[in-house]
C-alpha cells in the first residue's frame, strides 16, 4: 500500500549519506540491512529471508527463492543525518543492478560472510566500486556462528582486495560466546546480553583483550596519521595521545581517499549494526565530499558541483514498472532541483519530458515528495522517453552526464508462445523489460522467426520467464539455452564491395574499398574514415558505416557477431546519379563479409571464472569432472573446513552441472560463475558449431 505522509524535514546536504550494501550472495547483506531499518525506527520488526518477510527483497521470487534480484532503495535516520540505502543483489547473474546502484552512490557497505571471507562475487563488486571510486567502510557478519573468524576474514581481505584495510573493533568473544566488540577508536568495549537488544553498553576493555586492542589501535593510527601531515608530524613527536574527538576526523579523511578500508563486525542480524550507523555517518562521503562531476555541454565548465541553487541535473540509472503508478525512473540529482509537474530535458535523447510526480521509495511503498535537490535520490512518474544512463536537466542549460556501461549477455534462450494470445502479449512485456534490464537483449531469429532472450546466466533468464507468466500472464514455452558465441579475425586484408544494379529509370551505384584488420580482444567494431580526395562524398559515409555495422551482427562462419575487427574505408568511387545512401550500405556489407571470409575468422566463446567449495574427499572427481568439461584448473584453497576449487571453464559445458556436482559430492557441494574472457573456440568443437542449422 502506498503512503501519502510526507517527507517535511530539511536536512542539510553534509548530512545526506547515499549508501549502497554490496556483497556476494548469502553473506548476509539485506539482513543486514533490514537491522539498520530496525534500528533507525523505519520498521517495527526484523524481517527475515527464511520467512520470506524482509522488507528489502519484495518481489514475489526474491522471496521465494531467499535472494535479491533487483536492487531496492530506501531512506532512514540516524543521529540527525539522512541516509539514502540501496540494497543490491548478491548473485553474479543480477550485477547490473550493482552497477548501476554503484554509479549514482557515494559510498557503500560491503558485507562478508565471516565464515568464508572474500568470495567470488565479494572480488566483483569490490572492483565495480573501484571503477566508481566508492569510499568503502566492510562489515564481517556471522562471525558468532560457527566457523566465523573475524581476524581470518580481514586477512582475506587484505590478501585479495586490500592492504589498505584496517579494523575499528575487535569481537568480545570467539564464535556463539561473542557478547560485543571493542571500539578501537574510543578504547571502550561494547557489548550486548542479547543480540537483538535495543542497546549496546559500553564498559572497560576486558583484560584477556587489553593487549590485542592496544596493538591494533597501534596500527590503526599510524596508518591514519599518513593521511594529514599535522597530525603526522604530532605522532612522530609525541605518539598516540589522539582522543577520539581528534580520531574521528583523521579517519573521516582516510574513507573518503579511497585509500583505507575500516572493517568493522559482528551478527547482522542484531543491535550490533548501531556500530554500522555510527560509522556511516562519521566516515563515509556527503554529496559535499565526493568530486565534481564531469559533464558536457554546460558552457565554461567542464564539472558540476552539488549546489541546490546551482543548473538542474540528474541521471536516470533504473528503470521500474511498478503495479499501482506504472512506470517509475530512478534518478540521482548532481545539481539544482526540480519540482513535481515541472518539464524537464532529457538532453541524451534530445526530448522534453513532463515529470508529474515524484516518489520517495521505501521498497516497493512510496512517498509523495513536491520537489527533489541535489544530493537526493528519488523515483520519477511519466518520463515516458527516459531509460537507463539518460540524463535529465534544464532545456536552457543543457548537460551531458557519463552514461553507464554494462557488460554483454552470455547465454540466451529461445523462448515461444504458447497461444496466438500469448504471441501478442510477448512482444509488449519483452519490452518492458528490455527499458528494465539493459543486460538482457532479445532478438528474433530471420529464417526461423523465433525469439531469442540473451542474459547474463541461466538464473537470469528463468528470473525473466517467470516473470513473464506472473506479471504479464505470457505462457511461453523455452529452448535449451545456448551460448553467445562470437566472432572474430586473424589477419588483415583488403577488399571490393560493388553494388550496381540498372533496371530501367534510375539505377544504383556504391563501390567502396575497406582494410579490415584484428584489434585486441574486448573492442568490438570500430569504423574508421580514411578517404581522401573525395572518391566518396562525405553524405555516403554514415550510409557504408551502418553497412558494417549491420554486417557484423551476423558473422560468416555461424552467423554470430562479429567482434574485436577494424574496418577502415580508404577508396572508392560515386556516380552523380545513380549513388544512393542504400546503395553504400550494400556494397559495404558485401565488403564485410568478403573480407571476413578472407581473414581467416575463427570463433569465440565465453568462458566462466569458476569457483566450487565442498569437502575435500570429493576433490579428485570435481577436479577430473571440470577437466572433461575443458576447464583450466587454476588451483585450490582451504576455507574453514572446505576445500575451493577455481578454474575456468567454457559455459557452453558448464549446462547440467549444479546437477553433477550434487551427484558427486552427496548434495555437500556448491559452486559459483561470472564470466571471465572470451577465448577461441578449439577446431573440433567449432566445427561442430558451425554445422548447426
Amino acid at each position: 500500500m502506498a503512503s501519502d505522509s510526507t517527507i517535511t524535514r530539511e536536512y542539510p546536504l553534509d548530512r545526506f549519506r547515499n549508501i549502497g550494501i554490496i556483497a556476494h550472495i548469502d553473506a548476509g547483506k539485506t539482513t543486514t540491512t533490514e537491522s539498520i531499518l530496525y534500528y533507525t525506527g523505519k520498521t517495527h520488526k526484523i524481517g527475515h529471508i527464511d520467512a520470506g518477510n524482509t522488507q528489502m527483497d519484495w518481489m514475489e521470487q526474491e522471496r521465494e527463492r531467499g535472494i535479491t534480484i533487483t536492487s531496492a532503495a530506501t531512506t532512514c535516520f540516524w543521529e540527525d543525518h539522512r541516509i539514502n540505502i540501496i540494497d543490491t543483489p548478491g548473485h553474479v547473474d543480477f550485477t547490473a543492478e550493482v552497477e548501476r546502484s554503484l554509479r549514482v552512490l557515494d559510498g557503500a557497505v560491503v558485507v562478508f560472510d565471516g565464515k568464508m571471507g572474500v568470495e567470488p562475487q565479494s572480488e566483483t563488486v569490490w572492483r565495480q566500486a573501484d571503477k566508481y571510486h566508492i569510499p568503502r567502510l566492510c562489515f564481517i557478519n556471522k562471525i558468532n556462528q560457527i566457523g566465523g573468524d573475524f581476524y581470518k576474514s580481514v586477512e582475506s581481505i587484505r590478501e585479495k582486495l586490500s592492504p589498505h584495510t584496517f579494523p575499528l573493533v575487535l569481537p568480545v568473544g570467539f564464535e556463539k560466546d561473542i557478547t560485543g566488540v571493542v571500539d578501537l577508536v574510543r578504547m571502550k568495549a561494547l557489548v550486548y546480553q542479547d543480540y537483538q537488544a535495543d542497546q549496546l553498553e559500553e564498559q572497560e576493555i576486558p583484560a584477556d583483550l587489553a593487549e590485542k586492542a592496544k596493538k591494533y589501535r597501534s596500527e590503526l593510527v599510524e596508518k591514519l596519521v599518513e593521511f594529514d601531515d599535522p597530525a603526522m608530524e604530532r605522532y612522530l613527536n609525541s605518539g598516540d595521545t589522539f582522543t577520539p574527538e581528534e580520531l574521528n576526523p583523521l579517519l573521516r579523511k582516510a574513507v573518503i581517499s579511497g585509500q583505507f578500508y575500516g572493517v568493522l563486525g559482528g551478527d547482522g542480524r542484531g543491535v550490533i549494526v548501531r556500530t554500522i550507523l555510527d560509522a556511516v555517518v562519521r566516515y563515509l562521503p556527503s554529496p559535499l565530499d565526493i568530486p565534481a562531476i564531469p559533464i558536457q555541454g554546460l558552457e565554461g565548465a567542464d564539472t558540476l558541483t552539488a549546489d541546490e541553487h546551482g543548473p538542474f541535473a540528474a541521471l536516470a540509472f533504473k528503470i521500474q514498472t511498478d503495479p499501482y503508478v506504472g512506470r517509475l525512473t530512478f534518478i540521482r540529482v548532481y545539481s539544482g532541483k526540480v519540482a513535481a509537474g515541472s518539464y524537464i530535458y532529457n538532453s541524451t535523447k534530445g526530448k522534453k519530458e513532463r515529470l508529474s510526480r515524484i516518489l520517495l521509495m521505501h521498497a516497493n511503498h512510496r512517498e509523495e515528495l513536491k520537489e527533489v535537490k541535489a544530493g537526493e535520490i528519488a523515483a520519477a512518474v511519466g518520463l515516458a522517453e527516459t531509460i537507463t544512463g539518460d540524463t535529465l536537466c534544464d532545456e536552457k542549460h543543457p548537460v551531458l552526464l557519463e552514461a553507464i556501461s554494462f557488460a554483454e549477455p552470455v547465454i540466451g534462450l529461445v523462448i515461444e508462445p504458447k497461444t496466438k494470445t500469448d504471441r501478442d502479449k510477448l512482444g509488449e512485456s519483452l519490452k518492458k523489460f528490455l527499458e528494465e534490464d539493459p543486460t538482457l537483449k532479445v532478438k528474433t531469429d530471420p529464417e526461423t522467426a523465433q525469439t531469442l532472450i540473451y542474459g547474463m546466466g541461466e538464473l537470469h533468464l528463468e528470473i525473466i520467464v517467470d516473470r513473464l507468466r506472473r506479471e504479464f500472464n505470457v505462457e511461453v514455452n523455452t529452448g535449451k539455452p545456448q551460448v553467445a558465441y562470437r566472432e572474430t579475425i586473424r589477419r588483415t586484408v583488403e577488399k571490393e564491395g560493388k553494388y550496381i544494379k540498372q533496371s530501367g529509370g534510375r539505377g544504383q551505384y556504391g563501390h567502396v574499398f575497406i582494410k579490415m584488420e584484428p584489434m585486441e580482444r574486448g573492442n568490438g567494431v570500430e569504423f574508421a574514415n580514411k578517404i581522401v580526395g573525395g572518391s566518396i562524398p562525405k553524405e555516403y559515409i554514415p550510409a557504408v558505416e551502418k553497412g558494417v555495422k549491420e554486417a557484423s551482427e551476423s558473422g560468416v562462419l555461424a552467423g554470430y557477431p562479429v567482434v574485436d575487427v577494424k574496418v577502415s574505408l580508404f577508396d572508392g568511387s560515386f556516380h552523380e546519379v545513380d549513388s544512393s545512401e542504400i546503395a553504400f550500405k550494400i556494397a559495404a556489407s558485401e565488403a564485410f563479409k568478403d573480407a571476413q571470409r578472407a581473414a581467416d575468422p575463427y570463433l569465440l566463446e565465453p568462458v566462466m571464472k569458476v569457483e566450487v567449495i565442498a569437502p575435500e574427499d570429493f576433490m579428485g572427481d570435481i577436479i577430473g569432472n571440470l577437466s572433461g568439461r575443458r576447464g583450466q584448473i587454476e588451483g585450490t584453497e582451504i576455507r574453514g573446513t572446505a576445500r575451493v576449487i577455481n578454474a575456468k571453464v567454457p559455459l557452453s559445458e558448464m549446462f547440467g552441472y549444479a546437477t553433477d556436482l550434487r551427484g558427486m559430492t552427496q548434495g555437500r557441494g556448491s559452486f559459483t560463475m561470472e564470466p571471465s574472457h572470451y577465448a577461441e573456440v578449439p577446431a573440433s568443437v567449432a566445427a561442430v558449431i558451425c554445422k548447426k542449422p
